[in-house]
C-alpha cells in the first residue's frame, strides 16, 4: 500500500475553536460591552483615576486569550494523533490521505468501524451503516451499488467502495457541525449558570442604571461628573466581572494538563462533565480489559472436526470483510490455513451477532454466540470457560441463512473457539477510585455475561454477581433492569440507549465509555462520552473525551480536574457573587431613598482586585477532587447570600444612625466601605477553610493587601479620615456586618458539615 506523506494539517472540523472564535468569545462579551460603556461615560467627564478597573478587565481578557489559545494548540496536535486516515483508490493503488484531504471524485474504500468522511455513492461492495448520529434512527440501513452515503454515518459490517460526490465544506454532516458544537456547550452546567447571571445583570443594569443617574442629575441636582461616577459605581458593582476569566483559565489549565497524560478534550465546556457524573458504564473489551485478544484453544463439539474447522475459520478470516479485535486475534491464529472456495460473505454485526462465509460447494459456515446458534443451554465445559471470563465462540455448518437470521435448528455446531484478553493491569486500583469518589459502576457489553460478570469479578467491581443477559429483557421491562442489575450482557445498540436514558431518569448523571460503533447511541445519549484511542473512528469523534493511550486509569486525572475546576469556581464565585447581590439591593435602596450609591468605581476595583480576583486566581490551580453536590450557581449563590444580607443590614442600621446622629455623607460611605471590605475579606476566609498553609497565606495576604492600601493610599481612594465621634459607630457597623453574616451563613455550614 502506498501512503500519502503529505505534512499533517489541522482537521477542518477539530475540536478547538478558530482563532476569530477565541478572539470572539473573550473580548465580544455582554460584560465587556457594559464596562466599555460605563468606561466611555467615564472618561468624557474626566474621571481619569476611576477609570484602572478597564486596565484590569483589558488585562484579563489578554490572558483568557492567551491561556485558550495554548490548549487550542494542544487539542489541535493531539486531534491530528486521533484522526484516522482514510484509504482512497488511486491509479490502481490504495493510498492512504487525512480525511480532509479527501476530494470530489475520489473513490473511497470503506470497511466495517470507519467513518464516511464525505458524501458518497457507493460504487461496489455491501455496506450496513448506521446513520443514527444524522437522522436519529437506531437500525443500520443496508447500502448497495448507487445509493447514497452520508458523511458522518459509520460502516458498521461490510466492505465497499464509493466515489465521493462533493467537497468537504459541502457535505451534510458539515451542515450539522454548528448544531452539535452547540449541543456540547448546553450540556455545561457553567455555561448555563453563566448564561443566567448574564441575562439577569443585562435585564436589571440598564433601568437601574438610568433611574440612578436620571436621580442624581434632575432630582438631587448631583453636577454631571458626580452623576457618572455615582452611577458608575453602582453598575461596576453588579458585575462579576472575573468569573467569566477564571472559568475560561480553570478549564483552559485543565485541558493543559490532560493533554499532557495524552488525554484529549473535545472542547473546553466538556471537562466539567465527568465531574458531574455519579455512575460511569464502561465496555469490557478494551476498556476493563486490554482489547488484545489471542486464541487460546479450539474444544470440539458433539460432531466436531478439528481440522475442518482450522480449514473453515482459516476460510473466514481469509474472506470476511470484518475488522474488530475479535476478528484480528482469529486471523492472527488462523490465517496461514488452508481454505475452501466462497461464493458469499455476511459480515458481523452487533445486532446479528454472527457471522457467515458461504462455500462454493454450498455449505455455509457461520460463527457467533453460542445464545445466537446453539440450541438449549451452553454445555458445562463452555460454561465454565465463560465463567473464567474468556470468550466463547462458537462454530457450525448451517442448511440456510438469511441476511440477518438463522434458525440454530438448522446449525450444526462443530467447535467452540475460546479468546482470552487480560484485564489491565491498573483496572481494580481505578475502580475502587470511582467508587471512593461516590461513582457507581455498571457495566455494558454485547459479550456472554457470565464472561462479562466473571471480567467484572476479577476488576473489583461490586456486586458484578448481579448479571443479566439483555436478550431475554423486553424493552419496556429496561427500566427495572437499569437499576437492578451491575452487568448487561448480550446487549444490543438500542438496548445500550434505552439502559443509559432509563439510569438517567433515575436521576443519575452517566458517563459512557466505548471503542465500537455498537457503542455510538449509548454514547451520544449519556451525560459525558469517552472514547479509547484504538477503538473505532466513530467512537473517537462522537467522545466528548479521548484517551489516546486507551487506559482507563486516566479517567481518575479527568474526574480529578473537572472537580477541581467546578469546587474552586464556587468557592471563589461566592466572593464575588458578594459584591454582584450587595451592589443591586444597595442601587435599589438607593433609588427608593433618593441617594447616592455610597462608592466610587476606583473603590470597587479595590475589592475587585484584591479580594476578589487575587485570592480567586491563585485558588483556581489548587488541587480538589472533593464530590460536587449540588449545581455551581446555587452553592454559589447560597455562599455569597449571607455576606450580602449582612452588608446591606449594617447599611441600613448607618443610614438610620446618620440622621439621629448627624453623620455626613462623607463618613457614611466610609464606614460601609471598610464594612464591605470586612464583610468580604470574611467570605475569602468562608472560601479558604479548611485551611491549609497555601489557603491561608491567600487569606492572609488578601486581608493585609486591603488593609494595607485603605491605610497608604486613602487620598488616591478618595477615602476620608474616620473622625473621632464615628470609630465607635464605625467598629459596631463592621462588627454588626461579621455576626449577621455568621448568623445567616450558620444552616449552611452544619449542611456542609453533615455532608462531610
Amino acid at each position: 500500500m502506498q501512503t500519502n506523506t503529505q505534512k499533517p494539517r489541522k482537521p477542518k472540523n477539530s475540536a478547538a475553536k478558530t482563532t476569530s472564535q477565541i478572539l470572539k468569545d473573550n473580548i465580544c462579551t455582554l460584560f465587556n460591552l457594559l464596562n466599555f460603556i460605563i468606561a466611555v461615560a467615564l472618561a468624557l467627564v474626566g474621571a481619569w483615576s476611576n477609570l484602572l478597573f478597564f486596565l484590569i478587565i483589558a488585562l484579563n481578557t489578554v490572558i483568557g486569550i492567551i491561556q485558550e489559545f495554548k490548549a487550542k494548540r494542544l487539542i489541535e496536535k493531539l486531534t491530528l494523533l486521533s484522526t484516522s486516515a482514510v484509504t482512497i483508490i488511486k491509479d490502481g493503488k490504495e493510498t492512504e490521505i487525512m480525511p480532509d484531504d479527501a476530494e470530489k471524485g475520489d473513490i473511497l474504500l470503506l470497511h466495517s468501524g470507519e467513518v464516511i468522511c464525505a458524501d458518497s455513492v457507493m460504487l461496489d461492495g455491501y455496506a450496513e451503516v448506521n446513520e443514527a448520529i444524522l437522522t436519529g434512527e437506531s437500525e443500520p440501513v443496508i447500502k448497495r451499488p448507487g445509493d447514497k452515503l452520508l458523511s458522518g454515518s459509520t460502516v458498521i459490517a461490510g466492505k465497499c467502495t464509493a466515489e465521493i460526490v462533493c467537497s468537504n465544506e459541502d457535505s451534510y454532516a458539515n451542515k450539522l457541525v454548528d448544531e452539535v458544537k452547540k449541543a456540547k456547550s448546553s450540556k455545561s452546567e457553567l455555561m448555563r449558570s453563566m448564561r443566567k447571571v448574564t441575562k439577569f445583570t443585562g435585564f436589571i443594569i440598564i433601568p437601574v442604571g438610568v433611574i440612578m443617574f436620571i436621580q442624581a442629575l434632575l432630582i438631587r441636582d448631583n453636577i454631571l461628573y458626580d452623576s457618572v461616577v455615582s452611577t458608575s459605581a453602582a453598575l461596576l458593582g453588579m458585575l462579576p466581572k472575573g468569573l467569566v476569566l477564571l472559568i475560561t483559565i480553570g478549564l483552559a489549565a485543565g485541558v493543559i494538563k490532560l493533554s499532557k497524560k495524552n488525554i484529549l478534550v473535545q472542547d473546553l465546556f466538556s471537562l466539567e462533565n465527568l465531574a458531574h457524573c455519579d455512575m460511569i458504564c464502561l465496555d469490557k473489551t478494551g476498556t476493563i480489559t486490554e482489547g488484545k485478544m489471542t486464541v487460546e484453544k479450539i474444544i470440539p463439539l458433539d460432531s466436531g472436526d478439528t481440522s475442518l474447522v482450522t480449514k473453515l475459520m482459516s476460510t473466514y478470516v481469509r474472506h470476511t470483510t470484518d475488522n474488530n479485535s475479535t476478528f484480528y486475534a482469529l486471523k492472527d491464529y488462523f490465517e496461514n490455513g488452508e481454505t475452501f472456495p466462497v461464493s458469499s460473505t455476511v459480515p458481523f454485526s452487533s445486532d446479528r451477532k454472527w457471522s457467515a462465509v458461504t462455500l462454493s460447494d454450498g455449505r455455509t459456515m457461520v460463527m457467533g454466540a453460542y445464545e445466537k446458534l446453539g440450541r438449549g443451554q451452553m454445555p458445562k465445559l463452555l460454561r465454565s470457560e465463560a465463567e473464567s471470563g474468556k470468550r466463547v465462540l462458537v462454530v457450525g455448518l448451517a442448511e440456510e441463512i438469511s441476511q440477518n437470521s438463522v434458525d440454530p435448528e438448522k446449525v450444526t455446531l462443530l467447535a467452540a473457539v475460546i479468546l482470552t484478553d487480560p484485564i489491565r493491569k491498573n483496572a481494580q486500583e481505578t475502580i475502587q477510585y470511582f467508587y471512593d469518589q461516590g461513582v457507581a459502576v455498571k457495566v455494558i457489553s454485547g459479550d456472554d455475561p457470565t464472561t462479562v460478570a466473571a471480567v467484572a469479578k476479577r476488576a473489583g467491581i461490586a456486586n458484578a454477581h448481579m448479571a443479566v443477559d439483555m436478550t431475554k429483557v423486553r424493552d419496556e421491562d429496561i427500566p427495572e433492569a437499569a437499576s437492578k442489575y451491575t452487568v448487561f450482557g448480550r446487549v444490543t445498540p438500542n438496548q445500550k440507549k434505552l439502559l443509559v436514558s432509563e439510569m438517567q431518569k433515575a436521576g443519575h448523571n452517566v458517563a459512557m465509555t466505548g471503542d465500537g460503533v455498537n457503542d455510538l447511541l449509548a454514547m451520544k445519549q449519556a451525560n459525558c462520552s469517552i472514547a479509547v484511542g484504538q477503538g473505532s473512528d466513530a467512537a473517537r469523534q462522537t467522545a466528548q473525551l479521548v484517551l489516546l493511550d486507551s487506559d482507563f486509569s486516566v479517567l481518575r486525572n479527568v474526574i480529578a480536574e473537572g472537580r477541581r475546576v467546578i469546587n474552586n469556581l464556587t468557592k471563589s464565585a461566592g466572593v464575588f457573587f458578594i459584591k454582584t447581590i450587595y451592589s443591586v439591593l444597595i442601587s435599589i435602596l438607593c433609588i427608593f431613598l433618593n441617594t447616592d450609591f455610597p462608592f466610587i468605581p476606583l473603590q470597587i476595583t479595590l475589592i475587585d482586585a484584591v479580594i476578589e480576583g487575587f485570592p480567586a486566581f491563585f485558588m483556581s490551580f489548587e488541587q480538589n477532587d472533593k464530590q460536587v453536590h449540588g449545581t455551581f450557581l446555587n452553592n454559589a449563590l447560597r455562599s455569597a447570600m449571607p455576606n450580602a444580607l449582612a452588608i446591606l443590614v449594617g447599611y441600613i442600621v448607618l443610614y438610620a444612625l446618620s440622621f439621629r446622629m448627624g453623620i455626613s455623607d462623607s463618613q457614611v460611605s466610609l464606614i460601609i466601605y471598610l464594612t464591605v471590605g470586612a464583610v468580604s475579606l470574611l467570605g475569602v476566609v468562608k472560601a479558604s477553610l479548611p485551611f491549609n498553609l497555601f489557603r491561608f497565606a491567600l487569606a492572609a495576604i488578601s486581608i493585609i493587601g486591603f488593609t494595607a492600601a485603605i491605610l497608604l493610599f486613602a487620598s488616591f481612594l478618595e477615602l476620608p479620615a474616620p473622625e473621632p465621634q464615628n470609630v465607635p459607630v464605625m467598629a459596631g457597623i463592621i462588627i454588626l456586618g461579621l455576626v449577621v453574616t455568621l448568623i445567616l451563613d450558620i444552616p449552611r455550614m452544619v449542611k456542609a458539615i453533615k455532608k462531610r
